[in-house]
């Protein structure tokens, strides 16, 4: 993959963290809003890295495991800057940033070349299945980072430490907001994704190797968490501190689908 762009996004990903951090430890609202515009600066780079990376070679914006966690890197943080205009979240940023430093960091690891593919991973629907599931994992991961917060900010109320951090942090119900609306969002995105993908890999493989691949396996165990999730907060009205709480736990098993299974033999390890 091409790298000035990257490196350039890389950097201001590490400046927005180190923004939101100085903001949280002097508690000053002025450079969380530095932070944020850094963070957006980040954003457009990488976004003009992806723009390049489609120039050269279509809509394959992810083909192998670090150009993937680049993406879903760009969805969180550009997914959290969309929902922050609505809400007065920007301190989420400082754990949004983070973690995209993170899978940046992750993703730096290939930055320097791309790994060929074999031709069935080629096909029309691949780029199809590989963008719309990285875009509804990447909401299902920032629902999750509002969890994070959100119980955070709910122990320092508990304890009623209103004072200090308590204030600076987002409400409860903001960040409640955002954990509703990434699961909205994310799993029919996920849902059309994962079925692209099968139709895809039907067609590629035929019988039923795909089916119990690793990766396969996983990505519907995602799936059915967040399905599991979704129907509690909009069925039985579940929110709040329980579906944040369950949300950090699918946290753990979208990171695991994500990026653990692909040092597992199967048909969506990329080597």
């Amino acid at each position: 993959m091409d790298t000035l762009f990257f490196k350039a996004a890389l950097a201001a990903y590490f400046a927005a963290t180190a923004g939101y951090l100085v903001s949280l430890v002097a508690r000053r609202v002025v450079m969380a809003r530095i932070a944020t515009w850094i963070l957006g600066l980040a954003v457009a780079l990488h976004t003009v890295h992806f723009l390049e990376m489609c120039a050269e070679r279509g809509l394959n914006v992810a083909v192998n495991l670090f150009e993937a966690v680049s993406f879903f890197a760009w969805i969180v943080s550009s997914a959290y800057l969309v929902f922050q205009l609505r809400t007065r979240t920007r301190v989420l940023g400082a754990i949004v940033a983070p973690f995209a430093v993170m899978l940046m960091m992750l993703a730096s690891l290939g930055a320097e070349g791309t790994l060929a593919i074999p031709d069935a991973l080629q096909g029309r629907l691949v780029p199809v299945h590989v963008t719309l599931s990285i875009i509804g994992e990447g909401l299902f991961a920032l629902a999750s980072l509002a969890g994070v917060m959100y119980c955070i900010q709910d122990r320092q109320i508990r304890r009623r430490r209103m004072g200090g951090l308590a204030r600076y942090l987002p409400s409860l119900g903001d960040l409640d907001s955002i954990n509703h609306a990434g699961l909205l969002w994310g799993f029919p995105l996920l849902t059309l994704g994962l079925i692209a993908g099968s139709v895809w890999a039907k067609t590629a493989w035929g019988g039923s190797q795909w089916v119990t691949d690793p990766k396969t396996l996983w990505s519907f165990a995602v799936w059915c968490f967040y399905a599991f999730l979704l129907h509690q907060r909009l069925a039985i009205g579940w929110k709040g501190r329980r579906i944040a709480v369950l949300s950090i736990a699918a946290l753990v098993v979208l990171i695991s689908a994500f990026i653990g299974v692909n040092f597992l033999s199967g048909v969506h390890r990329f080597t």
